[in-house]
């Protein structure tokens, strides 16, 4: 890893002490869903439909009731109406809560493969998984579309009489039966194409993903009698689980309580409800707690995965590489239900360029999939493929160094964004230089291999926080947030506590509250948690300090504003020699008025922009069609590394998802619409046989709308790699690929074209 020295003087950011949760996942003593065992505990299972599109004619649950340990069978009769048609989520976007009970669980239809049907809850898990061969469900199958495009054309199967158009950071308005509808411009396209001198215009097909976390969905209910429900599960937030379970069981939010456990990767796929009203009907029905774990076959095939997309490109530019339009047509899927990512696809597709002319228009296409979710910068990576691929081969028509054509392009501070406001400070210039001046970008390169670039933009997300700090008599602080931890940020929220206050981050204790016990924080999404909830931590810190400032007014005898807070010491201006340490004061409190806490609730805008530059050596293997990957350096602009070790880390594992869905991942229905690959040995994650070490080069523009100046680190990354290696392809072999994945079959599917370019 390369990471010049910080330049804001910290003492403990950019440093990088043991995060404070690794002894025991190490150990295994970290609790993570399926270690969740309560007295009298059941154990449930979902049936799911068999079929993409089928109307639900009779269910017959009645043998399953039967059977000696089945405590309990639900099916979505029993699910209460819903009475709150939607939630609202702030600039997240809106929530159908309709559509979530329907995904939860069906009612007259199925619409997709592995859709929910009914449940069970039995003695075992043996026992209830019996049960569900003895449900008998009476099917009237109905076409199924599978693709966007056979969605959109006229005469398509209608997936929703009453079509509401979906909200997922920005609204769309209904433009055909099946899909909703977003326009973006600025400019005059037609001029700008019409100055021209180079257009390139090119279509790109990507397939179903999934985020492929290794932990399955995992939820554990207890339904008391009094009515309080407490649910045990594995997410990215748990106030939002909560907040869907009160909705979707009709009860007040304040009934419920749910706990978040360890988490085994999400990557946006677990900040919604699936098994937990589930498990809580179970609960209620059975008088027992129930716990109900997915398979990875459920996971693939009935948790949300990543839009499969269709979107056409044209790019114009002068001579001298100056663009001067861009047209993007983009049309994603939005699985069974609308809401999927089209707004943020369009609106990264092409912001980390200055185009005077841009046109974005996209589409979100319902399909008889799962309900998309979202996936690490959600719709971005597609988009990207499709623009950087088209702005390689216009590098190559112009005669320009790729790099170079970006850096003249490039997005800099002040300049007017696709949404109409100013770009805030970006270190878009200083990231390319970096590229461009790497000894990997002037490596040799041998026969048959070949060097790709791409440039990547995401924006992040603030949203609502909240944080508290207790000071205890040793020094020590404790530290409570309502983010769940999936990536290390106990630390990174840690270290912020410790530089505010001037004490070490082994001092302080980190952990994460339950719903009851901290104030509302919005999931751990978008890039947000180690900047949105640190800035939190950092109000929280400057009440403690406040505090503690009186109190050392009160042992002095003196007015609270002559006393200065620097580095952790309390000092009189008006007598030198008197000043306490953080340490020491906090063993005084007790006899100026007890324990100090602070507590901040906050929703940040300033949220910085992410940008981020990757390099891949391929080599292709033209009678088979493999990619080998050999060498890989990652650059990302993070603002401030608050522990670089983990910021690195989040750059590989962006980098390796990404080669994933470069390379290998899709999913793969069969005529009938059922998903054929759910197990991860025929849906193919990349493995450390696939990668090479991944370099990281680490470059730091401070965030002005953070104190710290840190920006999110988390997205990004993944967004570069299919645009990257498509162009290196095509530098090794002269084969331009426009379809992800670039799997072997494809990469000699597309060789062996007779006209090729």
């Amino acid at each position: 890893m390369n990471k010049p020295e910080p330049a804001g003087g910290f003492r403990v950011l950019g440093t990088t002490p043991i995060r404070p949760d690794g002894l025991e996942k190490v150990t295994g003593r970290a609790q993570f869903g399926d270690d969740i065992h309560l007295p009298g505990m059941l154990h449930g299972k979902v049936l799911r439909s068999p079929h993409a599109h089928a109307r639900i004619r009779r269910i017959d649950a009645e043998r399953a009731r039967a059977l000696p340990g089945v405590r309990a069978v639900i099916t979505g009769a029993d699910f209460p109406q819903v009475k709150i048609d939607t939630v609202q989520l702030g600039e997240a976007g809106i929530v159908d809560m309709h559509d979530l009970s329907y995904n939860v669980m069906a009612r007259d239809r199925v619409l997709y493969d592995g859709h929910a049907v009914a449940a069970v809850a039995a003695d075992n898990p043996h026992v209830a998984e019996e049960a569900l061969a003895l449900i008998g469900v009476d099917y009237e199958i109905l076409p199924a579309v599978m693709d966007v495009r056979a969605a959109m054309a006229e005469g398509a199967p209608v997936l929703h009489e009453k079509f509401k158009p979906g909200f997922f950071v920005a609204p769309t308005q209904k433009a055909l039966p099946n899909a909703g509808r977003l326009d973006v411009a600025v400019g005059d396209i037609e001029a700008g194409f019409a100055g021209a001198e180079v257009i390139i215009e090119r279509a790109f097909t990507t397939e179903t993903v999934h985020q492929g976390y290794i932990e399955s969905h995992i939820a554990t209910a207890q339904w008391e009698a009094n009515g309080q429900i407490t649910i045990w599960t594995s997410t990215q937030g748990h106030f939002s689980i909560r907040d869907q379970v009160a909705v979707l069981v009709d009860v007040p939010m304040s009934r419920v309580k749910v706990i978040p456990t360890e988490i085994g990767g999400g990557f946006g796929g677990k900040d919604t409800v699936y098994l937990e009203p589930v498990a809580a009907m179970l609960a209620r029905r059975s008088g027992r707690p129930v716990k109900i774990a997915m398979s990875r076959a459920e996971c693939l095939r009935a948790t949300g995965p990543s839009s499969g997309t269709w979107i056409k490109v044209k790019l114009g530019a002068a001579r001298d590489g100056t663009l001067l339009a861009c047209d993007v047509y983009a049309a994603y899927e939005a699985g069974a239900f609308p809401g999927g990512p089209i707004a943020p696809a369009l609106l990264t597709s092409v912001t980390r360029y200055n185009i005077p002319n841009v046109r974005l228009e996209g589409y979100d296409v319902v399909v008889n999939k799962p309900r998309i979710k979202p996936y690490r910068a959600p719709g971005a990576t597609p988009a990207n493929f499709a623009v950087e691929s088209v702005l390689d081969e216009l590098a190559r028509a112009l005669a320009m160094d790729p790099v170079e054509l970006r850096l003249k392009n490039a997005m800099q501070a002040g300049d007017r964004l696709i949404l109409g406001f100013p770009c805030q400070p970006l270190g878009s210039r200083a990231l390319l230089e970096a590229v461009r001046d790497h000894p990997h970008y002037r490596a040799p390169l041998a026969p048959g291999q070949g060097r790709g670039v791409a440039y990547a933009f995401w924006f992040g997300a603030g949203l609502i926080s909240s944080a508290q700090l207790h000071v205890n008599a040793d020094g020590t602080v404790q530290l409570c947030v309502g983010s769940c931890d999936l990536s290390g940020t106990r630390m990174t929220l840690a270290m912020q506590a410790a530089e505010a206050l001037g004490i070490d981050a082994g001092d302080v204790q980190p952990s994460v509250g339950d719903t009851d016990a901290v104030g509302y924080s919005f999931p751990s999404v978008g890039s947000r948690t180690t900047f949105a909830t640190g800035i939190a931590v950092i109000e929280a810190a400057q009440k403690v300090i406040a505090q503690m400032t009186e109190r050392a007014a009160l042992l002095w005898q003196t007015e609270a504003a002559n006393i200065d807070f620097r580095a952790g010491q309390f000092v009189d201006r008006t007598d030198a020699g008197r000043r306490f340490s953080f340490r020491e004061l906090a063993g005084r409190l007790p006899e100026t008025g007890g324990q100090v806490s602070g507590q901040a609730t906050v929703t940040p805008e300033g949220v910085g922009f992410q940008i981020a530059a990757h390099l891949v050596d391929v080599e292709v293997d033209q009678d088979t069609g493999k990619v080998q990957i050999l060498r890989y350096t990652a650059f990302q602009d993070v603002g401030q590394a608050v522990h670089p070790d983990y910021v690195a880390g989040q750059m590989q594992g962006g980098v390796v998802q990404g080669l994933g869905w470069a390379l290998n991942e899709e999913y793969c229905y069969d005529a009938d619409g059922r998903l054929v690959n759910t197990s991860l040995l025929d849906y193919r994650m990349p493995t450390s046989l696939d990668v090479p070490m991944i370099e990281t080069v680490i470059l730091e523009t401070p965030n002005p709308g953070h104190p710290y100046g840190v920006r999110g680190a988390g997205e990004v990354p993944i967004v570069p790699p299919p645009a990257a290696v498509a162009n290196a392809i095509y530098d090794a072999i002269g084969v331009r690929m426009d379809r992800l994945p670039m799997s072997p079959r494809n990469v000699l599917a597309r060789i062996l074209e007779p006209t090729r370019g």
